[in-house]
């Protein structure tokens, strides 16, 4: 029995799969406290805010998310990629992520000058008063510039599957929005703040964790021309898609803004509010696999197996979320509030586009990873026929049709990235 047991434990898939237990449950406890909080915060938020303010502040977080896209336009992939060559040695590395802050501060700034007239105008549209109008534009540029940083000042430590410090940071911010939301809201119930309370956090938890990351990568270095040369060549391919993302990850936002009451807005935003139960599993992708996916060897088979893995998981998960959220929708609608009761039908929907637009992502990052682009001549033309044939053939006048929308757009965008990625493997020598 004891030389079964010595065997078993120098056994390679043994070792495997001991070393994935304990990253799985220390990545997916931190996780699910992380997210835990996040969930809790978001509903307070719900809770709290009047129907008409949530609808101004879920107009604002659309527009947040869509700046950080513009703001990225790809550079932290190609960063990640990049890093992915050079992450044991701290001075390349530090390279790599000093010349990704560099082109982000510039890009940055382009994004604000776009993004703020359109979120000025989509509040004037639903009739919010010039000074609500100032504070909320204003309350997302502190914000903005922190969740910038944050994605750039993970990667050292990401790569270095060096989670847990992570982790802990995260944990004490999320506890730090929550404990600021609860002093702010029950008193001032205004969207603004309720967006600025993410920031104040966030730049205490930046510092942190720059300091960790400074252990793996040089932060005194200047930026590397060669090393902007490649991560600009790269953000030519990814921008125009990251463009195009911009506008159709959020289409049924868009499309409710203009043809919908504020009413509407809020109720969509209140359902996708409860996507925020998937960025646990986002968080634990992101963390663990795509770092390893990106550092495999140029190997067919290899590459191969692994994404087949990832395939076969990632749709037994979401098959499993989707059949639970059917189950259990009353009951999760009564967390929402009365205000949002009876919306059963639509919160399926909703989860489920969310589920197929977070795998067709995840499909998406791991290809970029490798710097595996696809060209968006071909990409972006099959999207907006796909969107003008959903509108044509769909009913979105209605949240339940907008919804449907959503998940037929999704879908298109999943099989385009697989096939691509099953492309691109096919290609490696």
């Amino acid at each position: 029995m004891k030389d079964l047991v010595q065997r078993i434990s120098k056994n390679q898939n043994y070792e495997k799969i001991t070393e994935w237990t304990r990253l799985i449950s220390i990545t997916g406890l931190s996780q699910l406290i992380i997210q835990t909080i996040g969930f809790i915060s978001g509903i307070l938020v719900i809770r709290l805010l009047s129907t008409q303010e949530y609808g101004y502040y879920t107009l604002a977080n659309t527009m947040l998310g869509t700046m950080i896209l513009l703001a990225d336009g790809g550079i932290s992939t190609s960063v990640l990629a990049q890093g992915g060559k050079t992450w044991q040695n701290r001075e390349k590395l530090g390279s790599v992520l000093v010349t990704g802050f560099y082109l982000r501060k510039k890009f940055a700034a382009g994004s604000l000058i776009c993004a703020i007239p359109i979120l000025i105008y989509l509040l004037r549209l639903h009739h919010t008063g010039w000074l609500t109008t100032i504070l909320i534009t204003l309350s997302i540029i502190p914000t903005f510039w922190v969740s910038l940083s944050s994605n750039l000042l993970t990667i050292g430590p990401v790569l270095h599957q060096n989670i847990i410090p992570l982790q802990k940071v995260n944990i004490k911010v999320g506890i730090y929005r929550l404990i600021i939301l609860i002093l702010i809201l029950f008193a001032f119930p205004w969207a603004y703040l309720a967006i600025l309370s993410a920031s104040i956090p966030q730049i205490w938890g930046n510092m942190r964790i720059k300091k960790i990351s400074s252990i793996y990568a040089d932060w005194t270095r200047n930026p590397d021309p060669e090393i902007k040369k490649e991560i600009v060549s790269v953000v030519k391919r990814i921008l125009p898609g990251s463009i195009y993302f911009c506008l159709s990850s959020q289409i049924t936002i868009w499309l409710i803004s203009f043809i919908g009451t504020t009413a509407s807005v809020a109720q969509l935003g209140a359902l996708g509010r409860l996507a925020m139960l998937l960025n646990f599993f986002g968080s634990i992708f992101s963390a663990l696999i795509i770092p390893r996916f990106a550092r495999l060897e140029n190997n067919k088979d290899l590459i191969y197996k692994r994404f087949i893995q990832i395939q076969i998981g990632l749709v037994l998960l979401f098959l499993m979320i989707i059949i639970l959220i059917s189950i259990f929708s009353t009951q999760i609608l009564w967390i929402l509030g009365k205000d949002y009761s009876g919306l059963e039908k639509e919160m399926i929907l909703s989860m489920a586009g969310s589920c197929i637009s977070l795998y067709a992502s995840f499909l998406f990052n791991i290809s970029t990873s490798r710097n595996w682009v696809i060209n968006p001549l071909v990409s972006i033309p099959i999207k907006v026929i796909t969107v003008i044939i959903g509108a044509l053939i769909l009913n979105i006048t209605t949240l339940s049709g907008i919804l449907v929308f959503n998940i037929f757009l999704a879908s298109t965008e999943l099989l385009i990235y697989f096939v691509y990625s099953v492309l691109k493997i096919n290609k490696v020598q």
